[in-house]
């Protein structure tokens, strides 16, 4: 069974990007959010297998947005993606309990890596 993934970036390219990236990977894309307020309601209507999230998002950032996804489902996978010179957001995000990262640009290797270390943590 294919694994479930919303994507959660404010740059519509970027998801676009992501979204062309996991379909090829075989996983299955249900959902996509522009804002941490739009991946909070998602999420508890799609309870998707792992989130793939950017770091800064407008209306709340993603930092925000994964603290109250693990405060509210604990069980949550998120990966964290951050541009470069984010670095010490991403410490902050990994203490929140994101389960990985990458940094863009994005590498495909990367990026299912740490997919694929998130669903491993259940």
């Amino acid at each position: 069974m294919k694994a479930k993934i919303l994507i959660a970036d404010d740059s519509a390219y970027m998801r676009s990007i992501l979204k062309d990236l996991l379909l090829r990977n075989g996983y299955d894309v249900i959902g996509e959010a522009e804002n941490g307020k739009e991946v909070l309601d998602l999420y508890g209507k799609l309870k998707p297998d792992a989130v793939v999230m950017d770091i800064m998002m407008p209306e709340m950032s993603g930092l925000q947005a994964l603290k109250e996804i693990k405060e509210n489902y604990p069980e949550a996978r998120v990966v964290m993606s951050a541009a470069m010179g984010q670095q010490h957001l991403v410490v902050e995000a990994i203490k929140a309990g994101a389960a990985d990262f990458f940094i863009r640009p994005v590498q495909a290797e990367r990026v299912v890596e740490a997919i694929d270390k998130a669903l491993q943590r259940r």
